[in-house]
């Protein structure tokens, strides 16, 4: 049988690594980096336990590998929309980010420099 618990450990080991890609490195005390890292094991949990999900229902025939697709467009549209409303100014296309300038300098005054 296999041991989940320390297959699920070894896989969250990456988080140091996402961690320092995106900050840079820094002391596992530093509080923003505890932050990363915290935040980016819970994405690759739920990515595991997301995939884990919809592999054992579609092998069950609770619903089919197209229907899955077709939902999770649905929801990458809904997703998308939704962020554009919380920040507005920006949008995506195909290729990237679309930014109106003016609208964004509204959004993003109080950002950090």
């Amino acid at each position: 049988m296999m041991d989940v618990n320390r297959i699920l450990q070894k896989l969250c080991k990456w988080r140091g690594v996402f961690a320092g890609w995106q900050l840079g490195t820094r002391p596992d005390t530093d509080a923003e980096c505890q932050a990363v890292r915290d935040h980016r094991e819970v994405t690759m949990l739920m990515r595991a336990e997301l995939s884990a999900l919809t592999f054992l229902m579609i092998e069950k025939g609770v619903f089919t590998a197209q229907e899955f697709s077709q939902q999770l467009a649905i929801e990458a549209v809904h997703l998308d929309k939704a962020y554009e409303k919380k920040f507005p100014g920006f949008s995506t296309s195909d290729v990237g980010i679309e930014i109106n300038v003016a609208e964004s300098l509204k959004t993003t005054k109080n950002w950090r420099p």
